[in-house]
């Protein structure tokens, strides 16, 4: 019988699971909402639901814990600061699972893992670079020296 015998696998290795869902709290802490699978959000709940009791602590030894499992100080700074005035009255259920429909592709359940009470100004904050997008060829020859260059070697022949 297989009682007791842990949490899902989801088909990784135990470093790739451990990354993966530390890359899925860091994420989540810093959205406050992501889409993933059914089974990720699942598991990922009772862990995000820990990772935010100890930063409600605010004390150097769980911010020293909380840096040790999530590796990012941005992470710890919003858990200490606005996550703990957040959440200061509320005793758990931080984060709920919202089922999505299925993922074009594979037919994969979706849903959206969030935080309860979501700041909804933080959803794609600092997600990457932005470029912006050039009108036409001579807006994007102007910007780019290394075109002009190709040009006036090309005339010069």
């Amino acid at each position: 019988m297989r009682h007791g015998h842990g949490h899902r696998k989801l088909n990784r290795t135990s470093e790739h699971r451990k990354a993966m869902f530390q890359n899925m709290i860091n994420s989540l802490i810093k959205h406050e909402q992501i889409k993933t699978t059914v089974p990720k959000a699942k598991e990922l709940k009772p862990i995000i639901d820990k990772i935010i009791t100890i930063g409600k602590k605010n004390t150097l030894a769980s911010k020293k814990i909380l840096f040790s499992k999530l590796q990012d100080k941005s992470s710890v700074t919003k858990l200490t600061t606005i996550l703990f005035k957040r959440y200061e009255k509320r005793n758990g259920g931080y984060s709920r699972v919202v089922k999505s429909g299925f993922r074009f592709g594979d037919n994969a359940p979706t849903a959206y893992i969030e935080l309860v009470d979501k700041d909804f100004n933080a959803k794609g904050q600092d997600s990457g670079p932005v470029q912006k997008k050039a009108d036409n060829k001579n807006e994007q020859e102007s910007r780019n020296p290394a075109l002009e260059s190709k040009d006036t070697k090309l005339t010069k022949k």
